[in-house]
């Protein structure tokens, strides 16, 4: 991933001035070398991606951060792909990542600037968990605004399970999360997150689902490779500070992962 896949951590990454113990959870993985930041792992992006049928498709992808699925959906041969990022750092990054082979634009993923009807696909990955309910529905009648009839609307991102878990459960998880990766996280159930999309003009057209077991060893191996993966634990083990904040955050997920999953959804846009 052009300069972000070499040396011990990701140059000019958002928030690179902040604290490990105050950084945001995905952000303190990227600085400490972790590539792979999605809840299902690269296998279900990839799985997302195929689903999505991207080959010759105008693409759209909501905060692309280190753009390392930026870069997957331009070697499936789109017909553009268009990143659309808040953070200018992050911008940066993907840029760097996919040359020449698409743009990146500055704005905000339920406010993107992008005209009507203008894609085919709209994507976004474990960034819909992390709005309220009322931010999820504004990105999703964004997306359903720029997109085609009949065009998708694919996402990878966090679930709780099952369906009808009482709701105290899903506040105690809600929190735990907040406290342990800094972001306030609001995952779904599964048949919450599909009633966000049809309540927003989308029909279920697929959903998916794989283990969260973002940082559990063997997917940390699957996800970054022998060498990624030592060049993580390494970082991880010579910086006290960010140690701590990982075992925090494993440990929550360890003791939530009876109610913890990740989700694909492809989601489609009814035709006129």
């Amino acid at each position: 991933m052009a300069d972000t896949d070499r040396g011990d951590e990701p140059q000019n990454l958002p928030l690179a001035g902040r604290d490990a113990a105050h950084l945001p959870g995905h952000w303190l993985l990227a600085r400490l070398g972790k590539r792979v930041l999605r809840p299902g792992g690269k296998q279900l992006t990839e799985r997302m991606l195929t689903d999505a049928r991207l080959s010759g498709s105008d693409v759209v992808e909501l905060a692309p951060g280190l753009g390392r699925t930026a870069r997957s959906i331009v070697e499936l041969g789109p017909r553009s792909y268009v990143g659309v990022e808040s953070d200018s750092d992050a911008s940066a990054l993907t840029r760097k990542v996919i040359g020449d082979a698409g743009t990146v634009v500055d704005g905000e993923a339920a406010a993107t600037g992008l005209g009507d009807a203008s894609a085919d696909v709209v994507i976004g990955e474990a960034m819909l968990t992390m709005q309220t309910d009322k931010h999820k529905a504004e990105i999703a009648a964004e997306a359903l605004r720029v997109l085609r009839p009949g065009g998708r609307y694919a996402i990878h991102e966090l679930a709780i399970e099952p369906d009808d878990v009482p709701d105290e459960i899903k506040t105690e998880i809600r929190k735990a999360l907040a406290r342990s990766i800094k972001v306030n996280a609001r995952p779904l159930t599964a048949a919450e997150w599909r009633m966000l999309f049809e309540d927003n003009g989308f029909e279920i057209e697929s959903v998916s689902f794989a283990p969260m077991k973002l940082l559990d060893p063997k997917r940390i191996l699957a996800d970054e490779g022998p060498l990624g993966t030592l060049r993580f634990v390494r970082n991880v083990l010579r910086d006290s500070d960010a140690r701590a904040r990982v075992l925090t955050m494993r440990k929550t997920f360890t003791k939530y992962r009876d109610h913890l999953v990740a989700i694909e959804i492809i989601a489609t846009k009814k035709a006129a």
